[in-house]
C-alpha cells in the first residue's frame, strides 16, 4: 500500500524577489509540514511549476495541468502534478512609480502599464505513484471548490487527499472520494514490473513515425543523448514515458527529466547520456548542442548531428520490426493495392494500439536476448546472488560478434541492470521471463511469417492491456468541474484562501495513527525458479556457409596429433600444412583442444623438442584466428593446455608451451580473463553445493559451460534451490556458506593471478614488450600454491615477502603486469564480494607471484639458449611405502658432509660424502638418494631420509663445493630423528624451484589440521606430484582447497581449523564456560549424568556403542587386571570394593584431556568429582592408575593445583575465614576425596583408623617388620636426595623442615660429586645412587604422599592430624626439555666438524643437560616406587599433569609391575598413561600449523630414553628389545601412524580415529596403528624380541640413577647410509632383494670370497653381522625354504627350543650351566635386588603354587611375594596367543569319568575357554565357546572330587549344551575364575 499523494503545496508568485523582469515562485503552504521518513520533500519544486519562468501576464490564462518528474538521490522518481491558475493583483510596477521608487532599470517604462496583472498560482501534488488522471481530477476538484464556493471546507478535501492510501499493484480496484460529492475509481496494474503506458506509446509513434521512433529507441539503448521539444508540457512527459515503455525489459538508468525548467538548461551540456524534454520556447538555446539527438514532437522530426552514429538493430530484425509496426499502425498499407480491399481495415483503438506496439518490442527483445540465461555466470549465491554475463560466449553463439548494436547494448548500463535484476534464478517472474524461456521455439518457427507473428503480438498486447486494465471500465467517475461562468467572471474571484494548518495536520495524524493500528498488508510475493529456456544451438556462421567437408578436416587434425604423440614425425610433417589450413575453421579449433586434452596426464605432458615444436605451432595457429574476446571459448580451452605441455630443458628447468604462445591479443584482454574467471568460479561454487563432487563436472571444460551443454543440473538451478532454502538456514549455516563461497572466489583469484602472470610475462623479460604478449599457467602450478603460504607468514622467520623488483630493466614489464593483474583482481573481487583483508592479501601477493615467475622465466630463457644439456649421473628413484606419494619429483642436489666424521672417511673407510643425487619430497619423507662423488665408491648408493613431520629446523646456507668454483645455494634440514641433511642445489635447479621445494616442505610439515598429516592422507590423497611446473588441471575442489584455500584463509589470520585453545577456567566462571564449550565442540552431546550408577544403567542407548568401545580400551582391561573395579553388574561385584570405575567423564565434560572411564574411590559420588576437578589445572583431578597388588597402596596422578585450591588445602586451619565460602567447601571435599583414598588402603583400615603408625610396623606388615626396618633409611635418603637440601639444613629431617632445592647454583646438583654425601649426613653414598642415611628415622609414616611442585607449595603448612604428606620437588619444565633437546641434537648430529675443545661431543652433551634431566625423572620415579613398596599410596601431582606426571607415573608402573615389561603390557601402559590420559602429542610434537610456534618438545622421547636406561641395567626383565624402543622413538614423530597424533581421547573420538582401528581394514597395506604394525612384524621377524627375557616373579626394579650410570642412547648416534633409517620395514626388504640381485650378477666370474667389508655409518650392523640366535633362526628358515617345507614361525621355533631346554633341565638335578646362554633365560638366577623377602605363609595365589611343581621345578625357588599382577604376564612367553587369565582347574569328566587337573586358558579376544593337558602342551584338548555360556555359579562337590579342598572352591559353568563342573585350588581362586569369566561375558 502506498500514499496516493505525499505532499500537497500551494506555490505562488514571489513579489519580493523579482530581478530583471524574472520572477520567482515561493511555497505558500505545504502539507504535511514535516517530511515523511520514507520520501523526503523534493527541493526545487517551484522551478518545475512554471518551467518557462514565473511571469506576470496582463490577461488571465486558462488553468493548465501537467506532470513533471523529479528524480531524487536514490534514483527514485517523484511525480509532481502541477495545476496552475491565474489570480489578479494590482500591478506592482505602478505602485512603485507612485511611491517614487522607480529605479533606473524601470526608467524606460514608457509602455502603458495595465492597472491589474495576473500572477500564476500552482497547486502541486507530489507522489511516488504515476496516476496522471487521478491527479488531474483531484487538483481540479480543489480548484472547483474554491471557484464555485462549494460548502465543503477545503481542509477536509486536502486532508482526505493526503490521507488516501491505495495499493501499488496486484490488479485491485479502489474507489476514492475527497468528500466533495466526488467519486473516482483507481485501477492498479497486476504486475508493477511492467510499465504502465496508457496510450503514450501510440501517441509517440503518431507524432514521430516508425523510423524516427526506432532511431530514438536504438539511440536510447546505445546510450546517446536525446532531447524532446514540444510546446506542450504534458506531451513531453508522455513522449518520455512512451520511450521508456518500449525499452522494457531494460530500464533506463541515466538522467531522465521529461520537463526541464528554462533556468536549468545548462544541464544539456552534461557529458552523460540523458532523455530530457524542453519547451519549444527554448529551441534556439538547443541549437548549439553538437552531440544531442533532437526530436521535435510538434514537427515530427528527429535531427541527428553529424558526429553522432546510431547503431541500428541488426538485420533481419530491423526489417521485421518495421513491417510489424506498420501492420499495427497502418493496417491499410498492406491492402492498399488490393483490387478488392477489405471493408474495414481501421487500426485498433489508441489504447489497444499502444499495447500492440509494445508487444512488437517485447517480441523483438525476446529474439535479441534469447538464451541469455545460459550465458549467466553465478559467482556467489549467498548472501546475495552475484551474477555476471558472459558476453563473448553469448555473441559467439549468436554469431553476432561483429554486430555493433548488440555489443553496445550488452556493454550498457541498462543491460547491467537487467542482469542484476533478472539474473537471480529465484525471484518473481513476469511476462518477459515467460516469453524468453517458453516461446523461443514458436518465435523461431514464425519469424518469417509476419501474420503469425502478428497474432503472437496481439496475444502479448492482450496480456499487457489486461495488466493495466484488470477490470472492465466502469462509468463511476463523478468529478465536479468548475461551471463555465465562474471561470469567466474574473472580477468576482477572491484570492485562493490560506488553509487552516491545524485542521489538515489533524487529518494526517489521525490517518497515520489508524494506519499504525491497522494490520500490515502483506503482499504475497510469489517467488519461483526462473526458467532458462532451451540453450542456444550453435547457430550457423554469419554468412550462412557451414564449412563444407568439415568432417574430413577434423580427421586430418586428429591424425596429425596422434602421429605427433606416437613420435611418427615424418607422417606428422606431411599433414602439418593441411592441419594449419583446417585450423581456420572453428570446428577444427575446438577439435584440436579436445584432442590435446586427451594427451595430458595428471596435468602434465612432457614432450621432446620436436613434438613440443609442432604442438606450439598448432596452438599458435589456433589462437591467431581468435578474436580478442574469444567468443568461441577456444583460448579458454587452450588455457589449461598451454600450462600442461612442456619440455625438459635441463635439470629442473621445464619450458612450458605458454612461453611460446604469448603473442596473441586475447591474453591482454581484461574481458577474456574476467569471463574465464567467472566461469571457473561458477564451476567451483556449483561443485561446492553439489553433493556429488566426484567427477562429472571435472570433465566439463569452460567452453562447454559457456555452451551450457544440458548438464543434469545447471548452476542457476542449483542457485535457485539454494536461494529458496536460504531463509530456512540457521545463522551459523548461513555465515558458513558465505565464508565458503568467499574463500572459493578468493582462491580462484590467486589462481588467476598466477595464470595471468604466466601468460603476460614474456620469456625474455629484458625485451620490454609491455603487455603486448605473454604467458600463463594453471593455478595449481606450484608457484602459486607456495606464494600464498609465504604471504600467510606460515614461515615468517625464514621467508621475507619482498615485493621490490631487483633488476631495473625487467621491472617495467613486471610493473605493468602487476598493474594489469591488480586491476583485474580489484574488479572481480569487488564484484564477487571478496572481503577487504583478502583483497589486501592479494595485492601483497601479486608482485611476489610476478617476481617469482620472472625468475623462473629467466632460468628457462638462459637454458633455452644452451640446448642440448650436459650429461649428468642418472637420478635414482627412491622406493616408496604403500600409500606414500611424491609431492616433488627429484631435484638434482649435492649432499654435503656435516659434523659427523664417519661418512667422510676420516675414521677409516671410504669418503661416502659428498654425494650427488636428487632430493625427493614425498607425502611422508624427505629422501636423498645418490652416489658418492669419489669415483672409488661410485657404485654405492647413498640414502639419507627422515619423515617430513620430524623436521625441526630449516635454514638457508651457501655452499662452495670442492669440485665447483661456484658458490651454490643450499639448505640445511634438521630432523628430530637425529638426522641432518645439508644439500646444495645443482645449478640446473632454478632458484624459484628451490623456493617451491621449501614451501611445499613447510606445507607438509605444518598442515593446518592434524588431518593433513601423512597418517590421515595416506592412500587417499589424489596425485599431488609437483613435477617441476604444473599440477593437476581440473582439480577437484578438495585438492584445490587443500593447497589454496587454507593458505588463503591463513592470509587473513582466520585459522578455521584449529579449535579454541583449551585453557581451564577458574571455578567462578566455570558454569558459563561449560556452556561455551558445549557449543564450541562437536561431541559434547549431553550434560553429565549426576548419579554414580553403574555404567549400563546411566548410559543412553546411543552412547552404549561408544561405551562398549571405551570398555575395550586398554585402561579398562588394565583396571580389571589390577582388580580396581569392573564394569560388570555381576553378582560377584561387591559394594565393599574400595574403588569403582566412574563414567562421570564419559562425555569428556568434566575433563577434556582425561579418558572416558576413571577409577575413583567407591565412596565419592560423581557430583563431588565435578566440583573437585575445578581445583586442579585443566580439571585433571586425582585418579587412580595403578594398585600395588601386595600392599594395596595405590598410585594416583593429577595436575598441580590452582593457586586457590592450594591455599584452602594446605594453609593451617586457624587462618580467619569469613563464613564458609565456596572455596572452603571445595577444599573440604578435596580432603574428603584424599581421605577416601587413604581409607581404601588395607593398612589404614586395619590400624582401625588410627592417625599414626608407630614407626613402620603395622598389623598388616608385622611379618615383614625386619625387612622394612632395613629399607626404611633408604626411603629417607631418597626423599632427601629428591627434594634436595640446602647447606645449612640439618641432617635429620622432621616434618616441619625446610624443603631444599634440588638445583644448586643454577647447575644441576647431580653434577656435584659431593652433594650426595653432603645430603646424606656426610656419609658415603650407597651404590645405587641413594645416599646412605645415618638417622633419618621418622616418627611416623604417611599413608599418602603427594609429590608436588615446589614452586606451587610455598606457604603451605602441614596439618599434624592429616594422614598425607606433601613432598615438594622441583620439576623440569617443558622449556627446559625443549632447549636441552636442541642442544642434544647439535651434540649428536653437529652441522659442521670443528676442532675447538669446547665443541667436542662430551662437552656438548654435558652442556645439553639431557642426562641430568633423565636423572631427575628416574630419581623421582625410584622414590615413588620405594614409597609404594613400603605400603603407602602416592599421588603424583605436577605441572598440568600431562608431561612430567605422565613420565613418572609410567616409569613407576614399569619398575613396579613386571607385566608392563612385556609387549602387551608396554603397549597397554603407553595407551593408558600417555594416550588416554591426554599427553599432548600433537602439541608437543608441533604437528600442525597451530602448534608450530610452540616448537618440538620430546617428552615421550625422554620417557623412552629412561626405559632404555632401565633396559640396559636389567636386560633380562624386558620381553622387548632395544630396537623396539628405537622403533617407537622414530615413529612417534614420523606421523606414519595415527597412534601418536592428537592430544587426547576426546580429540581422537571427535575425529573418529579412536575406534576405527578395529573396523576399518579397507587398505590392508596401510597400518593405522603402530601397535598393529609391530604385532604384524613381530610375527615375521624376531627383531623386537629380547632373547634374554627371563623375568623373575614380582621383581620390583630399582635402577641406579646417577649420571655415571646413564649411557647415551645409540639411537641418537647411529646412521645407515646404505638404506636410510631401518624403521620403515617395507623398504628394508626391497633393498635386500635388489642387493642380492646385483651381487649375483656381479660375481658370476671369479671365485667368491666369504669376506665382507662392513663400513661404519654405511652398513646396517644388525643385518650384516646378526647375533647368533637371529642367525640360526635365519639359517633354519632358508634351509626350510630350500627343502620346500613351509617354514615355521620363528616364535614357535623359539618356544619349542625353550620347552625342550626345560625338560632337559628337569632331568638334571641342578640347573645346567653348560647349556648355551640362549637358554639362560630359563634360569631364574639370583638378581641384584635390594632386599631379601620371606615368603608370606598362606597367602600365595593358587596359580603360583600350581606352577611350582611344573615350570619352576628346577629353579631355586626365590622367595616370591603373592600377587595377582603376574596372573597372565608370567606365561606370556610360552605362546604368542592372547591369554586373559589362565591356571589349573580340576574338571569333572563325562559320566563316570574321574576329575582331572587341566591347564585352562581364558582367551578374551577369541572369546573362548580352552584347556590343555598340561602347561607346555601345544595342542588344545577342548574349547568352551563363551558365546554359549549362560551362567557361572558356585557349585557343590560331587563324587570323585579331589580331596582336601574347601567346598567354596567348586563352581559350575552352564552352557546351552551342558553343565561343566570345575574345582579350583581354593575358594579365592574359584572366585577369581568366576569373576574373569563373568567379566568376559558382560563385556561381550
Amino acid at each position: 500500500m502506498a500514499r496516493l499523494a505525499d505532499y500537497y503545496l500551494v506555490v505562488t508568485y514571489d513579489l519580493d524577489k523579482r530581478a530583471e523582469g524574472e520572477g520567482q515562485g515561493r511555497i505558500l503552504q505545504r502539507f504535511p509540514e514535516k517530511d515523511w521518513e520514507d520520501s523526503p520533500f523534493p527541493q526545487g519544486v517551484e522551478l518545475f511549476c512554471q518551467p518557462s519562468g514565473w511571469q506576470l501576464v496582463p490577461e488571465r490564462q486558462p488553468a493548465s495541468f501537467f506532470v513533471a518528474v523529479l528524480t531524487d538521490i536514490n534514483s527514485d522518481r517523484h511525480y509532481c502534478a502541477c495545476f496552475t491558475f491565474w489570480e489578479g493583483l494590482d500591478n506592482p510596477q505602478l505602485k512603485k512609480a507612485e511611491a517614487g521608487e522607480v529605479d533606473e532599470a524601470d526608467d524606460e517604462l514608457t509602455v502603458v502599464q495595465p492597472a491589474q496583472v495576473f500572477a500564476p498560482k500552482s497547486l502541486v501534488l507530489v507522489s511516488r505513484l504515476d496516476h496522471t488522471e487521478v491527479f488531474r481530477n483531484c487538483l481540479g476538484l480543489i480548484y472547483t471548490v474554491h471557484v464555485d464556493g462549494l460548502t465543503v471546507p477545503m481542509e477536509t478535501v486536502v486532508g482526505n487527499l493526503l490521507t488516501c492510501v491505495i495499493p501499488i499493484a496486484g490488479g485491485s480496484q479502489r474507489t476514492i472520494t475527497l468528500g466533495a460529492g466526488d467519486r473516482q475509481v483507481i485501477q492498479t496494474p497486476i504486475d508493477d514490473a511492467l510499465p504502465v503506458s496508457g496510450s503514450t506509446v501510440a501517441q509517440l509513434f503518431r507524432q514521430l513515425g516508425i523510423v524516427n521512433v526506432l532511431c530514438l529507441f536504438c539511440a536510447a539503448l546505445t546510450e546517446h543523448k536525446i532531447l524532446f521539444l514540444s510546446s506542450s508540457y504534458q506531451r513531453l512527459t508522455d513522449a518520455c514515458r512512451g520511450l521508456l515503455a518500449i525499452m522494457f525489459p531494460l530500464k533506463y538508468s541515466f538522467t531522465y527529466v521529461p520537463i526541464l525548467p528554462g533556468k536549468l538548461l545548462e544541464v544539456l551540456s552534461t557529458p552523460t547520456p540523458f532523455i530530457i524534454g524542453v519547451n519549444s520556447f527554448f529551441r534556439s538555446e538547443t541549437q548549439e548542442l553538437l552531440d544531442v539527438i533532437i526530436a521535435d514532437l510538434d514537427g515530427g522530426t528527429v535531427t541527428i548531428p553529424e558526429c553522432v552514429h546510431i547503431s541500428l538493430l541488426p538485420e533481419p530484425l530491423l526489417q521485421q520490426t518495421q513491417t510489424l509496426l506498420s501492420m499495427v499502425l497502418d493496417p491499410e498499407l498492406e491492402v492498399a493495392d488490393h483490387a478488392f480491399p477489405p471493408l474495414s481495415t481501421q487500426p485498433s483503438a489508441l489504447k489497444i494500439q499502444d499495447k500492440e506496439i509494445r508487444g512488437v518490442f517485447l517480441w523483438l527483445f525476446a529474439r535479441l536476448f534469447q538464451g541469455y540465461r545460459w550465458c549467466l555466470h553465478i559467482i556467489r549465491i549467498h548472501p546475495e546472488p552475484v551474477i555476471r554475463f558472459h558476453k563473448a560466449a553469448f555473441l559467439g553463439q549468436r554469431s553476432l560478434t561483429e554486430d555493433d548494436f548488440l555489443m553496445k547494448v550488452l556493454d550498457g548500463m541498462a543491460f547491467a541492470g537487467f542482469v542484476s535484476e533478472r539474473g537471480p534464478p529465484y525471484r518473481a517472474t513476469d511476462l518477459f521471463d515467460d516469453l524468453v524461456a517458453n516461446h523461443v521455439e514458436r518465435i523461431r518457427q514464425e519469424e518469417t511469417c509476419p501474420h503469425k507473428v502478428m497474432n503472437h503480438v496481439k496475444e502479448l498486447a492482450e496480456q499487457l492491456f489486461k495488466n493495466e486494465n484488470p477490470y472492465p471500465v466502469v462509468a463511476m467517475h463523478k468529478v465536479q468541474r468548475p461551471s463555465e461562468n465562474s471561470q469567466n467572471s474574473a472580477q468576482s474571484q477572491t484570492p485562493f484562501p490560506m488553509l487552516d494548518e491545524v485542521t489538515v495536520e489533524l487529518f494526517i495524524d489521525h490517518a497515520a495513527a489508524k494506519l499504525k493500528t491497522a494490520p500490515p498488508v502483506v503482499k504475497a510475493e510469489l517467488k519461483s525458479m526462473v526458467p532458462s529456456g532451451p540453450p542456444l544451438g550453435d547457430t550457423v556462421d554469419r554468412n550462412g556457409n557451414v564449412m563444407a567437408n568439415s568432417a574430413r578436416r577434423l580427421e586430418v587434425v586428429r591424425n596429425c596429433i596422434t602421429y605427433i604423440f606416437e613420435n611418427k614425425m615424418l607422417e606428422a610433417k606431411k599433414l602439418m600444412p593441411a592441419v594449419l589450413r583446417a585450423l581456420k575453421g572453428r570446428a577444427a579449433r575446438v577439435c584440436l583442444t579436445q584432442e590435446l586434452n586427451q594427451h595430458v596426464l595428471q596435468n602434465r605432458a612432457v614432450l621432446d623438442d620436436q613434438q613440443f615444436d609442432y604442438i606450439v605451432r598448432m596452438m599458435n595457429c589456433t589462437l591467431q584466428d581468435c578474436s580478442h574476446i574469444d567468443e568461441h571459448g577456444i583460448a579458454a580451452a587452450l588455457l589449461p593446455l598451454v600450462t600442461a605441455f612442456c619440455r625438459k630443458m635441463g635439470a629442473g628447468i621445464t619450458q612450458f608451451a605458454y612461453s611460446c604462445v604469448q603473442d596473441h591479443m586475447v591474453w591482454a584482454t581484461m574481458q577474456f580473463w574476467e569471463a574465464m574467471f567467472y566461469s571457473d568460479v561458477q564451476n567451483h561454487i556449483r561443485a561446492l553445493y553439489l553433493e556429488t563432487e566426484e567427477g562429472e563436472q571435472q570433465n566439463n571444460h569452460e567452453e562447454q559451460d559457456a555452451l551450457g551443454d544440458g548438464r543434469e543440473i545447471s548452476a542457476l538451478e542449483l542457485a535457485s534451490e539454494q536461494s529458496r532454502l536460504w531463509p530456512t538456514l540457521s545463522k551459523e549455516m548461513q555465515t558458513e556458506r558465505v565464508q565458503k563461497e568467499e574463500s572459493t572466489v578468493f582462491s580462484q583469484a590467486i589462481h588467476y593471478a598466477n595464470r595471468m602472470s604466466y601468460l603476460l610475462l614474456p620469456l625474455d623479460t629484458s625485451k620490454n614488450r609491455l603487455l603486448r604478449s605473454t604467458g600463463l599457467v594453471d593455478v595449481e602450478s606450484v608457484s602459486n600454491s607456495y606464494v600464498t603460504n609465504s604471504i600467510a607468514g606460515s614461515m615468517a622467520e625464514s621467508y621475507d615477502t619482498e615485493s621490490g623488483f631487483e633488476d631495473a630493466e625487467s621491472s617495467d614489464v613486471a610493473n605493468s603486469v602487476v598493474r594489469f593483474i591488480n586491476r583485474f583482481v580489484d574488479k572481480v573481487c569487488n564484484e564477487s564480494g571478496v572481503t577487504n583483508e583478502h583483497l589486501k592479501a592479494l595485492h601483497t601477493m601479486i608482485p611476489d607471484i610476478v617476481q617469482m615467475h620472472i625468475e623462473t622465466l629467466d632460468a628457462v630463457h638462459r637454458e633455452s639458449k644452451r640446448l642440448p644439456p650436459i650429461q649428468k649421473p642418472k637420478l635414482l628413484r627412491p622406493t616408496l611405502l604403500p600409500g606414500e606419494e611424491l609431492v616433488m619429483d627429484g631435484m638434482r642436489v649435492h649432499l654435503i658432509p656435516d659434523g659427523r666424521e664417519e661418512a667422510m672417511g676420516l675414521m677409516g673407510g671410504p669418503p661416502l660424502l659428498p654425494a650427488e643425487g636428487a632430493i625427493f619430497l614425498t607425502t611422508y619423507r624427505l629422501i636423498f638418494k645418490g652416489t658418492p662423488n669419489d669415483p672409488l665408491v661410485g657404485e654405492q648408493v647413498v640414502t639419507r631420509s627422515f619423515p617430513i613431520a620430524s623436521l625441526t629446523k630449516e635454514k638457508r646456507i651457501s655452499v662452495s663445493l670442492p669440485m665447483d668454483q661456484f658458490i651454490q645455494e643450499g639448505l640445511q634440514l634438521r630432523s628430530c630423528t637425529f638426522q641432518l641433511m645439508k644439500i646444495a642445489f645443482d645449478e640446473e635447479v632454478a632458484s624459484d624451484l628451490a623456493e617451491v621445494f621449501r614451501k611445499h616442505m613447510h606445507k607438509l610439515r605444518y598442515p593446518p589440521h592434524v588431518q593433513g598429516t601423512f597418517a590421515f592422507t595416506v592412500g587417499q590423497s589424489g596425485k599431488m606430484v609437483v613435477e617441476h611446473k604444473t599440477k593437476d588441471k581440473n582439480q577437484s575442489l578438495k585438492t584445490l582447497s587443500k593447497n589454496l584455500v587454507k593458505s588463503a584463509k591463513r592470509t587473513i589470520g582466520r585459522q578455521y581449523v584449529t579449535r579454541k585453545k583449551y585453557s581451564p577456567p577458574t571455578w567462578e566462571n566455570r558454569s558459563s564456560f561449560q556452556s561455551e564449550l558445549d557449543e564450541d565442540e562437536i561431541s559434547v552431546s549431553e550434560e553429565v549424568d549426576q548419579s554414580s550408577l553403574t555404567l549400563s544403567s546411566t548410559m543412553r542407548s546411543s552412547d552404549r556403542q561408544t561405551m562398549s568401545n571405551v570398555v575395550e580400551r586398554a585402561c579398562c582391561r588394565d583396571y580389571q587386571r589390577l582388580g580396581l573395579g569392573t564394569l560388570s553388574n555381576s553378582l560377584t561385584r561387591s559394594k565393599n570394593e574400595p574403588f569403582r570405575i566412574s563414567t562421570v567423564n564419559r562425555m569428556y565434560t568434566v575433563c577434556r584431556s582425561y579418558p572416558g572411564l576413571l577409577i575413583v574411590p567407591q565412596s565419592i559420588p560423581d557430583t563431588t568429582i565435578q566440583r573437585i576437578c575445578r581445583c586442579y589445572r585443566q580439571n585433571r583431578f586425582p585418579v587412580v592408575c595403578w594398585r600395588n597388588p601386595r600392599t594395596k597402596g595405590v598410585l594416583l596422578r593429577s595436575a598441580g593445583l590452582h593457586a586457590k585450591g592450594v591455599v584452602g588445602f594446605f594453609k593451617s586451619p586457624n587462618t580467619p575465614a569469613s563464613g564458609p565460602s565456596q572455596a572452603d567447601s571445595i577444599s573440604l571435599e578435596q580432603e574428603k576425596y584424599l581421605q577416601a583414598i587413604i581409607s581404601s588402603m588395607p593398612s589404614y583400615s586395619e590400624s582401625s583408623g588410627r592417625n599414626t603408625l608407630s614407626g613402620f610396623t603395622s598389623t598388616h606388615m608385622s611379618t615383614s617388620d625386619s625387612s622394612d626396618k632395613l629399607r626404611q633409611p633408604k626411603i629417607g635418603a631418597l626423599m632427601k636426595q629428591v627434594m634436595g637440601a640446602k647447606e645449612e639444613a640439618p641432617a635429620t629431617f622432621s616434618r616441619g623442615g625446610k624443603w631444599g632445592s634440588i638445583r644448586g647454583s643454577g647447575r644441576l646438583s647431580a653434577y656435584n660429586p659431593d652433594v650426595g654425601t653432603r645430603l646424606a649426613g656426610k656419609e658415603s653414598p650407597q651404590p645405587n645412587g641413594g645416599p646412605s642415611e645415618a638417622f633419618f628415622l621418622r616418627q611416623q609414616k604417611a599413608y599418602l604422599y603427594i609429590i608436588g611442585d615446589k614452586a606451587q607449595l610455598k606457604g603451605g603448612k602441614q596439618d599434624s592430624f592429616q594422614q598425607w604428606e606433601v613432598v615438594p620437588i622441583e620439576v623440569c619444565d617443558v622449556r627446559q626439555v625443549k632447549n636441552s633437546f636442541k642442544k642434544l641434537m647439535k651434540a649428536c648430529v653437529p652441522s659442521s666438524s670443528t676442532s675447538e675443545p669446547n665443541m667436542r661431543f662430551l662437552r656438548c652433551l654435558e652442556e645439553s643437560e639431557w642426562m641430568a634431566l633423565l636423572h631427575r625423572v628416574l630419581q623421582v620415579s625410584v622414590l615413588v616406587v620405594e614409597l609404594l613398596d613400603s605400603g603407602s599410596s602416592v599421588m603424583v601431582s605436577l605441572e598440568d599433569g600431562w608431561d612430567v606426571t605422565t613420565q613418572v607415573v609410567s616409569l613407576v608402573q614399569l619398575l613396579s609391575d613386571p607385566y608392563y615389561r612385556t609387549f602387551d603390557g608396554f603397549r597397554l601402559l603407553v595407551e593408558k598413561e600417555w594416550l588416554s590420559f591426554g599427553h599432548r602429542f600433537s602439541h608437543r610434537g608441533a604437528q600442525t600449523l597451530g602448534s608450530q610456534n610452540s616448537g618440538f618438545t620430546p617428552v615421550f622421547l625422554q620417557f623412552l630414553d629412561c626405559v632404555h636406561q632401565i633396559h640396559l641395567q636389567f636386560p633380562m626383565e624386558f620381553e622387548f628389545s632395544q630396537y623396539y624402543l628405537k622403533f617407537l622413538a622414530y615413529h612417534y614423530v614420523s606421523n606414519r601412524f595415527r597412534t601418536f597424533l592428537l592430544d587426547s581421547d576426546y580429540e581422537r573420538i571427535e575425529l573418529g580415529v579412536l575406534y576405527e582401528e578395529k573396523g576399518e581394514r579397507k587398505s590392508p597395506q596401510v597400518c593405522k596403528s603402530v601397535w598393529d604394525y609391530i604385532d604384524r612384524l613381530n610375527k615375521k621377524t624376531p627383531v623386537f624380541y629380547n632373547y634374554m627375557f627371563s623375568p623373575e616373579d614380582e621383581e620390583v626394579l630399582r635402577p641406579y640413577t646417577f649420571n655415571s650410570n646413564l649411557k647415551v642412547w645409540d639411537f641418537y648416534m647411529e646412521e645407515t647410509l646404505s638404506e636410510g633409517p631401518s624403521y620403515d620395514w617395507e623398504l628394508r626388504g626391497w633393498q635386500e632383494r635388489v642387493a642380492e640381485e646385483t651381487l649375483d650378477k656381479a660375481d658370476s666370474g671369479g671365485p667368491k670370497s666369504q669376506r665382507r667389508i662392513v663400513w661404519p655409518c654405511y652398513d646396517s650392523l644388525s643385518k650384516v653381522v646378526p647375533d647368533a640366535i637371529t642367525k640360526l633362526l635365519q639359517d633354519l628358515q632358508s634351509l626350510e625354504a630350500e627343502l620346500g617345507q613351509t617354514s615355521e614361525k620363528w616364535k614357535d621355533t623359539w618356544d619349542k627350543m625353550k620347552a625342550a631346554q626345560r625338560t632337559e633341565c628337569k632331568l638334571e638335578s641342578k640347573p645346567s650351566f653348560s647349556s648355551s646362554l640362549l637358554m639362560a633365560s630359563n634360569l631364574s638366577h639370583q638378581r641384584r635386588s635390594q632386599g631379601v623377602y620371606l615368603q608370606e605363609s598362606g597367602v600365595g595365589s593358587s596359580i603360583n603354587l600350581a606352577m611350582d611343581h611344573e615350570a619352576s621345578a628346577t629353579s631355586t625357588p626365590v622367595a616370591g611375594r603373592p600377587s595377582t599382577s603376574t596372573l597372565y604376564s608370567q606365561f606370556q612367553s610360552t605362546e604368542s596367543e592372547n591369554r586373559s587369565f589362565e591356571g589349573i582347574l580340576y574338571k569333572k569328566g563325562a559320566l563316570l569319568k574321574p576329575w582331572k587337573p587341566r591347564w585352562f586358558v581364558l582367551d578374551k579376544t577369541k572369546h573362548q575357554l580352552r584347556y590343555y593337558e598340561s602347561r607346555q602342551d601345544k595342542e588344545c584338548k577342548g574349547v568352551i565357546e563363551l558365546a554359549e555360556v549362560e551362567s557361572v555359579i558356585p557349585g557343590t562337590p560331587t563324587m570323585g572330587a579331589p580331596k582336601n579342598i574347601e567346598e567354596k572352591a567348586f563352581f559350575d559353568l552352564k552352557t546351552t549344551k551342558r553343565v561343566y563342573n570345575f574345582c579350583a585350588k581354593d575358594s579365592m581362586s574359584a572366585q577369581q575364575w568366576m569373576d574373569s569369566v563373568q567379566s568376559c561375558l558382560s563385556d561381550a
